[in-house]
């Protein structure tokens, strides 16, 4: 990947600023995947490492807090589900949807993607914590497993 120079990774951080403002006013709900998507690439896309964040919502489905819950390498994060359900609980979310990165670029689910979209599932629906969605994101696109039924 090439490096941003100082001007274009300001006008990213704007980008971010006005569209993490836009979300807070207005809502951010899994009916308009594309402003999630979008607001999901723009957080996480393009750090070199894997970045696993979640999207804190409300039972409206808005925006309580983004946040970048893990880090890992260039290939893998460790997912913690008793994190992702602690943070959920001390916001009172209703629904939560998940996103991680692939630097590598390659949108497609892994079977370690899979499983921890299903172990995080199961963990937060005893807590009446709905996952809407996993989004998969890179430079170059993104992955939703609702809109591929995976979810």
């Amino acid at each position: 990947m090439n490096k941003l120079s100082k001007d274009n990774l300001r006008i990213i951080n704007k980008a971010i600023s006005i569209i993490e403002g836009t979300a807070k006013r207005s809502s951010l709900t899994a009916t308009n995947s594309k402003s999630v998507k979008d607001y999901c690439q723009l957080q996480i896309a393009l750090s070199e490492r894997e970045l696993f964040g979640v999207l804190f919502l409300n039972n409206q489905h808005e925006l309580i807090q983004f946040e970048v819950l893990f880090k890992g390498t260039i290939d893998a994060a460790a997912v913690y589900p008793r994190e992702v359900a602690k943070k959920a609980l001390l916001l009172n979310a209703g629904a939560v949807i998940l996103t991680h990165n692939h630097p590598s670029g390659i949108l497609e689910p892994s079977s370690a993607d899979k499983m921890i979209t299903e172990r995080l599932s199961s963990a937060l629906d005893l807590l009446s914590v709905r996952v809407l969605d996993h989004v998969i994101v890179s430079s170059k696109g993104t992955f939703s497993f609702a809109e591929n039924g995976l979810l």
